[in-house]
């Protein structure tokens, strides 16, 4: 059946589609729980295992298991993702992660929760999303771009055996499977025990199940196109950066996933808050100074080129797989954040004119 449905439509129409299915339903999810990276990083560094913290370790392992049990039951391969099959950075994931932490907590949140605050009427996440993007490009096909390669250089792992952290590990996907659902159960646990509303928790589990549709939405149709089909999920900065540039350079877009799935996400969280009525247009304030938005967007832009993904490209979609860079930028990612939101929590506020 699918395979007729690609020779009918063809592989880059279905990609879109698919894209945009995934992208309504990740969309709709994230912000009815409210996931954000940011937002947990911000618990921890304050010694508060709060709500927010619980919502990410929710989506995270709801994540691996369902990717693991795909791949255990023969259902996904990811062998040839980008992730584990092409030669990685370490430097770049730890630089680029850190980069990333950083200015997560200066633009006061990751790229999936700008695009998603941004269909919620937010303009300061609008804006310091555009920025990103820009700056995103920039580094991986513009005047940046020197720069990132040079960093990506001085330390670098082959693809392969080298990059599956399972496979160094010595694990098996069923095992992590187990693994994962007992953190998993753990997890909701820990939920209920900081009374995180139940519609929170199932949406929270949504977004880690997102990720698993985009692994299998990909991996179905490379096998059943002739043409070469990237398998891959869930991510923003990248999607976000050929959306944007096709969108200026070009009358027509590229037919990939990645394409779908930006507005898909957009179209989601817009709909949710228009259903739960936090529609809300949010503007540039004293208390939100525009530059400090800017230079977290452009550490952010900068970051996650570097780091192979963004918070949920990396740190979900990789981390699901056991890619090790996708594990080490995320655990960056967490430092920088954590040690940025100490540094600025305990800062002088300053006065205003």
């Amino acid at each position: 059946m699918f395979e007729y449905i690609i020779e009918t439509y063809g592989e880059g129409p279905v990609l879109v589609a698919l894209g945009a299915l995934v992208g309504v339903f990740f969309g709709a999810t994230a912000q009815h729980s409210r996931f954000c990276l940011r937002a947990a990083t911000v618990e921890l560094a304050e010694g508060h295992f709060g709500p927010r913290l619980a919502i990410w370790l929710v989506a995270f392992s709801a994540g691996v298991v369902a990717v693991q049990t795909a791949i255990w039951a023969g259902w996904l391969d990811v062998s040839q993702s980008r992730q584990l099959a092409a030669t990685g950075s370490m430097s770049g994931a730890i630089i680029g992660g850190l980069m990333f932490g950083v200015g997560m907590i200066l633009a006061r949140g990751c790229a999936s929760r700008l695009l998603v605050l941004s269909a919620t009427g937010n303009l300061r996440a609008l804006v310091t999303g555009l920025v990103l993007t820009l700056v995103a490009q920039s580094a991986l096909r513009g005047a940046l771009s020197p720069a990132r390669e040079a960093i990506s250089n001085l330390w670098s792992v082959p693809g392969g055996a080298a990059r599956d952290l399972l496979a160094q590990l010595g694990l098996t996907s069923g095992a992590m499977a187990l693994i994962g659902g007992g953190v998993f159960v753990a997890a909701l646990v820990f939920a209920a025990g900081r009374q995180v509303q139940a519609s929170k928790i199932a949406a929270a589990a949504g977004v880690g199940l997102a990720v698993a549709l985009g692994w299998l939405a990909t991996y179905t149709v490379s096998i059943n196109s002739f043409a070469v089909v990237a398998v891959s999920s869930i991510t923003f900065t990248g999607p976000a950066t050929d959306t944007l540039m096709g969108l200026i350079n070009s009358p027509t877009l590229p037919l990939v996933f990645g394409v779908g799935l930006v507005p898909g996400v957009f179209v989601g969280a817009g709909g949710m808050a228009l259903l739960t009525k936090e529609m809300k247009i949010q503007r540039f304030g004293p208390d939100n100074p525009m530059e400090v938005y800017l230079i977290g967007a452009a550490l952010m832009g900068f970051g996650s080129m570097l780091a192979g993904g963004c918070a949920v490209g990396a740190g979900m979609s990789g981390g699901a797989i056991f890619a090790l860079t996708a594990w080490v930028a995320v655990g960056a990612m967490w430092l920088g954040a954590m040690i940025t939101h100490r540094i600025v929590s305990h800062a002088p506020k300053r006065k205003m004119v």
